[in-house]
């Protein structure tokens, strides 16, 4: 069994808050298909992996609204609608972050995010200011896999390898950190993290539900 890490790191969109831009195409498209052709015929992922590398959050959008203008008015939901694309809290990871820094584990965020996108979600969601220390991409002009953003973590925080524990829902992400020697989980759902929080010695049973 691995050590006890010393620290934990989490990932942010679909770890403690849903991530779903999908969601709000469906729901305003007549069908599925509709959605998916937008979604072929544009690359919004990759519009906004350039905002987690830190490009303007609204100008980045728009821009690509009049690049396909028979797109127009859907691609900048992207910015007026960003809320409903990030939405709900996932509570059981919320709790089990502050159960760990109650027994004072240091807790840190480590998300593809933009600079002003994550600026607006903490007014949303002020829960956001409660990590030890926050590696937002915007800020730091590169964006996970990249072996870049993992290194600059280990930099500040001077802890590596097995002293990390990195929970992220896409599993490129979760390899680039196990190539470091991180511990990691793949994050699937807030229940199987707990288990594993337990099984690693970070929580007791007790404190790893509400």
């Amino acid at each position: 069994m691995a050590r006890t890490p010393e620290a934990v790191i989490f990932d942010i969109g679909n770890v403690l808050i849903t991530w779903n831009p999908e969601r709000l195409y469906d729901a305003l498209l007549p069908d599925r298909d509709a959605r998916k052709a937008l979604f072929a015929a544009v690359d919004l992922h990759g519009m906004n992996d350039r905002i987690d590398r830190g490009a303007p959050f609204r100008d980045t959008i728009y821009a690509t609204a009049e690049a396909h203008p028979e797109y127009r008015d859907l691609i900048r939901l992207w910015h007026d609608r960003w809320i409903e694309m990030a939405s709900p809290t996932i509570d059981l990871s919320w709790h089990l972050l502050r159960s760990l820094r109650a027994r004072g584990t240091p807790v840190f965020a480590l998300s593809n995010f933009g600079v002003e996108s994550f600026a607006y979600a903490e007014t949303v969601y002020p829960e956001l200011g409660e990590f030890d220390r926050r590696y937002i991409s915007g800020h730091m002009k590169v964006i996970k896999p990249e072996t870049r953003i993992y290194e600059m973590v280990e930099e500040d925080s001077g802890l590596s390898g097995d002293a990390l524990f990195f929970i992220d829902d896409r599993a490129d992400n979760i390899e680039a950190a196990a190539s470091r020697g991180w511990q990691t989980h793949h994050f699937k759902g807030p229940e199987a993290l707990a288990d594993d929080m337990v099984a690693r010695g970070l929580l007791p049973a007790s404190a790893a539900r509400p």
